[in-house]
């Protein structure tokens, strides 16, 4: 009864976020609040909750502050030098063009935040794309892919999603995973050199003059400037969604935490200066603290190093940093009080969804179903499967987390997985680890609303993009998923 009554909690909390009859967070509350009492355990609802948000207060302190630091690193201007030198990397090489996509989708990633990183990329790529006449199709496939491979980072969407429903730590997650991940990022730059080819021979390579030439007001693409008051403004043809909303555990759609509200970037085609080539940042925003760029620079690098040596808690790390960022860039009060504002929404958003997902991890281990569920699934695997279990859950996540969202995936399904691995003696952080493979696919699904930005702002058909990218973006998460096999990791 608990194996049925497990499944169809399930269904029911993926039918309802995947047709938007309710959000993610009031179906992580209410659906196993519901389930809970259909299982004559009601009174003890209360006892799970408090375990799992226990459990789950690191991962929301980790997601909260990385918020922050890095919405203040943009708003402060360190990815802007990044953005210029990319920009006259490309010059009018069709070429360097793709493979600056690549680049810059990746650096901004760094964030967490797939609207973020989508804005600024094509704000800054989109003029190069038009007057070349190159395939846009190319730019959104490549940013995406590029995107859905650097989601996977600790503070992201699906490995801050993973450790919260397994009960793990997000970086004895991430930190094996790097060389697997690392592989998966070297194909996509070969990807993207490929594709630069072969635009570079349907196009030639034209004069810089030809592309600095002024777009007309129609083709004019603007996105607000980093003050974390403005807004998104598409200005022609941006269909297919909104410019907003982030999916750090948070909501479905920038895949990862970050601050899409602090997302500083104003590209036109038309503001090109002989110094600098396009702008793909607002180069005057109030926020900028040019004087402070290597303290910024240092501090970014010193906290990624800190992390990955493991010398602190990554939620310590990130508290810290948020601290001294603010601090140091905004010394007056009012300022430091502005930036925390700017990007409270992102806040609230994400850590509100860890400790909704205490409800449904909490009911889903304390009432026995994910147990009688584990044991129905393990009858179901051939025996010869059981000890590949991360291989199975592996190429499983490529599709799943394509056909049903991060939240359904990671909270529905990977602890059944995860139950089912350890009845074979297929560890816990393994499966963890095979789970994240197939995020570089999962950043075009349909479910995602920050893919709906990033084709909106290329001007570019959903379905057009997802016929271009997915091939591309399977043959990522496999490259990801045999490497982690081939080092051993999973």
């Amino acid at each position: 009864m608990l194996t049925i009554l497990g499944f169809v909690m399930i269904a029911t909390f993926l039918v309802l976020i995947m047709t938007k009859k309710m959000s993610p967070i009031a179906a992580l509350v209410l659906i196993p609040a519901l389930f809970c009492v259909f299982v004559g355990k009601g009174a003890h609802l209360g006892d799970y909750v408090l375990d799992g948000v226990g459990n789950l207060a690191p991962t929301a302190a980790m997601l909260m502050f990385a918020i922050v630091y890095f919405g203040v690193m943009i708003d402060v201007g360190l990815f802007d030098p990044i953005v210029r030198g990319i920009l006259r990397f490309c010059k009018a090489d069709p070429m360097r063009i793709v493979v600056g996509t690549a680049v810059l989708a990746a650096i901004v990633s760094l964030d967490g935040d797939g609207s973020t990183t989508f804005m600024i990329t094509v704000s800054a790529m989109y003029p190069l794309y038009k007057r070349l006449k190159m395939s846009l199709v190319v730019m959104t496939g490549v940013a995406a892919t590029a995107n859905g491979v650097m989601n996977t980072l600790p503070w992201g969407g699906p490995t801050a999603r993973a450790a919260t429903a397994l009960k793990v730590d997000a970086a004895d997650i991430f930190v094996p995973m790097i060389p697997a991940l690392a592989m998966g990022l070297v194909a996509v730059f070969l990807l993207s050199y490929a594709l630069g080819l072969r635009e570079r021979k349907r196009l030639g390579v034209l004069s810089l003059d030809e592309v600095l030439e002024k777009e007309t007001a129609e083709e004019t693409v603007l996105v607000g400037a980093g003050g974390g008051d403005e807004r998104t403004s598409l200005t022609k043809g941006a269909t297919g969604g909104t410019a907003s909303g982030t999916d750090g555990v948070g909501t479905e759609g920038a895949e990862g935490t970050g601050a899409a509200s602090a997302a500083s970037a104003a590209s036109d085609g038309s503001d090109a200066s002989d110094d600098d080539g396009f702008q793909g940042l607002d180069p005057h925003r109030a926020t900028l603290r040019p004087k402070l760029y290597w303290f910024n620079a240092g501090l970014t690098v010193l906290l990624l190093t800190a992390m990955i040596m493991e010398w602190l808690p990554i939620p310590v790390l990130f508290l810290l940093g948020a601290a001294l960022a603010l601090t140091v860039n905004f010394p007056h009060m009012p300022d430091q009080k502005a930036r925390i504002a700017a990007h409270a929404e992102n806040v609230l958003n994400v850590t509100g969804m860890v400790f909704a997902a205490a409800v449904f991890t909490g009911v889903l281990t304390g009432t026995g179903m994910v147990e009688h569920m584990a044991d129905w699934l393990v009858g179901a695997i051939p025996e010869g499967m059981g000890p590949h279990m991360g291989l199975v859950t592996g190429l499983l996540s490529i599709p799943l987390t394509y056909f049903m969202s991060n939240d359904g995936f990671y909270f529905g399904v990977l602890p059944v997985l995860a139950e089912a691995g350890q009845a074979h003696g297929v560890s816990t952080l393994e499966i963890a680890r095979a789970s994240i493979a197939g995020q570089a696919l999962h950043m075009s699904s349909p479910l995602v609303p920050a893919v709906y930005v990033l084709v909106g702002m290329a001007k570019v058909e959903f379905g057009d993009h997802t016929r271009f990218t997915v091939k591309w973006a399977v043959l990522t998460s496999l490259v990801v998923l045999g490497a982690g096999i081939l080092f051993g990791i999973i």
